[in-house]
C-alpha cells in the first residue's frame, strides 16, 4: 500500500479549512487541520507534514512569523493561502521562504495543481539523483538541462545564455511563482540590483517573442503582476 502525502492546513476559518480538508482527502492526501498558529507550529514539529497550507491572518499570530520560525529547521514546502492581495505581501512571504502563494477565493483545481508542483519540486530536491536530470516537458515545450537545449514541437529555440538561465530556473520550479528578486539573484548574482528589474523584463520580453506564438497571451510563461513569473507546470 502506498503511503499518502501528508498535508497540514493552518486556517482559522472553519468553512475554508473544511473545504480544503475534504478536497484533499477525496484526492488521496492525508490532511490534518489546525485553527491557530500555536497549534499549527506544534503539528509541524510533531507530524512533519509533506506540505503546509498556511493562512496569514491567524487569530493568535501572523502567518509570516510561522514561515520565519519553520524555515529555521525545515525546508518542507509551505503554500500561503491568504486574502491579502497586495503585491508586496506576496513577495515578502515568498522571500521569507514560502514556496507558493494562492489568493482567496480559489478552486480545487488550482489548489491541487499548486500542491503537485510543490511536491514535485520537493521530491526532486530530496532525491539521490542529479537535480533535474530529466527534461522538463509540457505542451510541446522541452527543456533538456543536460544538453542545455530548448525545443518547441521538436524545433530548437535559440536563446542567449542569460535567456536560457532564466527559462531553466523557471522550469526547475515549474508551476510555482518565482519572484523577480530570486530570478535576478540567480541569473545576475547576489549583488545585482533586485529593486530594478528592467533588465529582467527586457530579457523576458525577448524570451516570449521566441517561445510564444502570441506573447500577449502566453502559453508557457505567465506573469504574476508585481511579484514574478510562473512557468506552466511540468507534465512529464
Amino acid at each position: 500500500m502506498s503511503v499518502k502525502f501528508s498535508i497540514l492546513i493552518i486556517e482559522d476559518e472553519q468553512h475554508i479549512s473544511d473545504f480544503m480538508y475534504n478536497a484533499l482527502n477525496a484526492h488521496g492526501y492525508k490532511a490534518t487541520q489546525a485553527f491557530s498558529g500555536k497549534d499549527g507550529l506544534a503539528l509541524i514539529s510533531s507530524i512533519c507534514p509533506d506540505i503546509t497550507l498556511l493562512d496569514l491572518g491567524l487569530p493568535d499570530m501572523d502567518g509570516l512569523n510561522i514561515i520565519t520560525e519553520v524555515r529555521k529547521w525545515s525546508s518542507n514546502p509551505i503554500i500561503v493561502i491568504s486574502a491579502r492581495t497586495h503585491e508586496h505581501e506576496k513577495v515578502h512571504a515568498l522571500d521569507l521562504g514560502a514556496d507558493d502563494y494562492i489568493t482567496k477565493p480559489f478552486g480545487t483545481s488550482e489548489l491541487l495543481a499548486r500542491i503537485r508542483a510543490s511536491l514535485r519540486h520537493s521530491n526532486r530536491l530530496n532525491s539521490d539523483t542529479a537535480l533535474y536530470s530529466r527534461p522538463y516537458e509540457c505542451d510541446g515545450l522541452v527543456i533538456d538541462f543536460s544538453r542545455r537545449v530548448v525545443l518547441i514541437d521538436n524545433m530548437e529555440i535559440h536563446l542567449t545564455q542569460i535567456e536560457y538561465k532564466i527559462v531553466s530556473y523557471l522550469a526547475q520550479s515549474s508551476g510555482k511563482v518565482v519572484t523577480h528578486s530570486a530570478l535576478m539573484t540567480h541569473v545576475w548574482g547576489p549583488y545585482s540590483d533586485t529593486e530594478n528589474n528592467k533588465i529582467l523584463r527586457v530579457n523576458m520580453a525577448n524570451i516570449r517573442r521566441k517561445m510564444e506564438v502570441n506573447p500577449a497571451e502566453p502559453k508557457y510563461i505567465f506573469t504574476e503582476v508585481g511579484v514574478g513569473y510562473r512557468l506552466k507546470e511540468d507534465t512529464h
